[in-house]
């Protein structure tokens, strides 16, 4: 009866009264907003995670590292004040450590995204911290509400499950393929680019029908990664969200639409355009 209840009050909600509320809380859209470059990025240490997974190039050798040195080089114009990494808020400390223990050279650089661009760009411009606004938290209910591959073998949708995954795994070669004949830099703005960004995204919509009338474990699951990438863009906004901050984001590419999507739709940042502040080139020999 409650929920029924607060579902019909929120329903009954005006734009008016929602945008006076949203006034009351200080989100201004339009003026002097904090700004936000947001970058995503392959996973460089290969964690293998995805349904479909890029095999990335080592990034610890000269000639790859260099251009990293290059790409730090120009984030650094954006002249950021804080750098936030895809790391859980719960585990601050233990990233506090690491970059004090990377400034006094007790502690050396993995392949990770978050110490390659992350703190190195942070160390560059001496900035006190790196920022942790990840959220790895429990999901409500259980494993079982979300597992939309044991729902579709059990429903006999085996065949389009597997048809999926080759179909991710085949976009994943093709894009590994791409970054063994490029820059790092443009790695990177291959995954700024609009274009990049919808072809990311449309297999999430995909997921969501991985389901029925009944039970969707699939709309579940899809339900939970843009939860969690709102708590991203809340923690951001926590932590870097007053006029003239300028923020560097460093996450996985999936995550980078929903980010930018949320940060400039709710108007409280002006988002800039990553590949204004990405190098491009030279095109490697493969």
């Amino acid at each position: 009866m409650k929920r029924k209840w607060f579902g019909a009050a929120l329903a009954a909600l005006s734009v008016g009264a929602i945008t006076s509320v949203v006034a009351a809380q200080g989100v201004s859209f339009s003026g002097n907003r904090p700004a936000l470059l947001i970058v995503g990025s392959p996973h460089f240490g290969n964690p293998g995670q995805d349904i479909g997974n890029t095999r990335v190039e080592n990034v610890l050798t000269p000639d790859r590292q260099r251009e990293i040195e290059a790409v730090v080089d120009r984030l650094a114009r954006f002249h950021p004040n804080h750098v936030a990494v895809e790391w859980d808020t719960a585990d601050q400390a233990k990233l506090d450590k690491r970059y004090a223990d990377y400034r006094a050279g007790r502690y050396k650089l993995t392949a990770d995204e978050s110490d390659q661009l992350g703190l190195r760009l942070a160390a560059k411009l001496n900035l006190p911290r790196v920022d942790a606004v990840d959220f790895q938290g429990e999901k409500p209910g259980k494993d079982a509400d979300y597992d939309f591959v044991a729902w579709m073998k059990a429903h006999g949708r085996s065949t389009e499950w597997a048809a999926f995954q080759r179909q991710a795994q085949a976009e994943a070669d093709a894009n590994g393929a791409r970054q063994r004949c490029s820059s790092v830099g443009d790695w990177l703005r291959h995954y700024a680019d609009p274009d990049t960004a919808r072809r990311n995204e449309a297999p999430y919509y995909t997921i969501a029908r991985f389901g029925d009338a009944r039970e969707n474990p699939g709309a579940n699951w899809v339900g939970q990664w843009h939860a969690r990438n709102l708590k991203i863009y809340a923690n951001l906004a926590r932590v870097a969200g007053r006029p003239g901050d300028r923020t560097v984001v460093i996450f996985g590419g999936g995550h980078a639409p929903l980010l930018r999507a949320y940060a400039s739709e709710s108007g409280t940042f002006n988002v800039a355009d990553a590949r204004d502040y990405l190098p491009s080139g030279p095109r490697r020999r493969c």
